[in-house]
């Protein structure tokens, strides 16, 4: 039977937890990084059939208590927890919250206004497969150069695969990728049906350079972390991200840079003030000026 998400899921946390955190020896004949899986059942208290059961696909049905001790053992993030319990209902034949068939393309209201009071940031609003929503003026000064907005609706996955320009965007292109990739395995493996029909279209438009990507990405992406940008103006940027999730029934998320460095605060700020004395020359009756 195929591995499902859930079991690949299970497998690449096993895999990456060192035998020294959970008090074995590391050994010198270990195969596979991590756990084996015999260490993690016993740490865990299930049998090895079971568990093995439950990473080639051949159990979809795991109880809560299951999961919580699975989740103990490898010292699963609140997220991963959540992610974890959510791919079980879906595995399971569940409903996925947020799996709407159709997709949201507006903010709240009150969502545009916390983007206004984060100026000059640059911030976005993005949904599960990647689509940007809204993003403030900051982030346009920051993004616009690169090509990332051009598309309509801009989304970061497509661009990172599939336009030229994001490798020069992103000096630590393979890793950017690989976080955009696992976002949207995330996103399609909670029944996401544009998530799925994007990594179905880059399938084919990126071939392997996306595919070797979502197929290794069963861990969940960083909420937070550096990006380094480079900007055809300012030179290049260490960005700081912070990544929220909005209540929202589309699973929206917040993503906010800040500058890492000294360096970078003090080239957003060239960047901020080359705008806003471009923006004095506009006459006030030029459409532009509230642009």
């Amino acid at each position: 039977m195929t591995e499902t998400e859930l079991g690949a899921f299970l497998r690449a946390h096993r895999e990456a937890v060192p035998p020294a955190a959970v008090g074995l020896p590391n050994g010198n004949r270990r195969r596979t990084p991590g756990l084996r899986r015999a260490e993690l059942a016993t740490l865990a208290g299930v049998s090895v059939e079971y568990l093995t059961r439950l990473e080639q696909g051949r159990d979809r049905s795991p109880s809560t208590q299951v999961l919580a001790a699975l989740a103990e053992t490898l010292g699963l993030s609140r997220d991963e927890r959540i992610h974890l319990h959510r791919l079980a209902k879906t595995n399971g034949g569940g409903a996925c919250d947020g799996a709407a068939t159709t997709r949201a393309r507006t903010v709240r209201p009150t969502v545009r206004a916390l983007l206004d009071q984060l100026e000059p940031a640059p911030a976005l609003v993005a949904n599960r497969p990647g689509d940007l929503l809204a993003w403030t003026a900051g982030f346009a000064r920051l993004a616009g150069p690169t090509g990332l907005l051009e598309a309509e609706p801009p989304n970061l996955v497509r661009y990172a695969f599939t336009d030229p320009r994001a490798h020069d965007a992103h000096p630590d292109w393979d890793a950017v990728a690989g976080e955009r990739a696992a976002a949207l395995r995330a996103a399609a493996a909670l029944g996401d049906p544009h998530a799925a029909l994007l990594a179905e279209e880059l399938t084919i438009t990126a071939d392997t350079r996306f595919r070797d990507r979502f197929e290794g990405s069963a861990a969940l992406p960083a909420r937070t972390g550096v990006e380094r940008w480079s900007h055809p103006e300012v030179g290049e940027l260490r960005l700081a991200y912070e990544s929220l999730e909005l209540p929202d029934p589309d699973e929206q998320r917040l993503v906010v840079y800040l500058a890492s460095d000294e360096a970078t605060a003090a080239a957003l700020d060239r960047l901020n003030d080359h705008h806003a004395a471009a923006l004095s020359t506009v006459p006030d009756h030029d459409p532009r000026a509230h642009h």
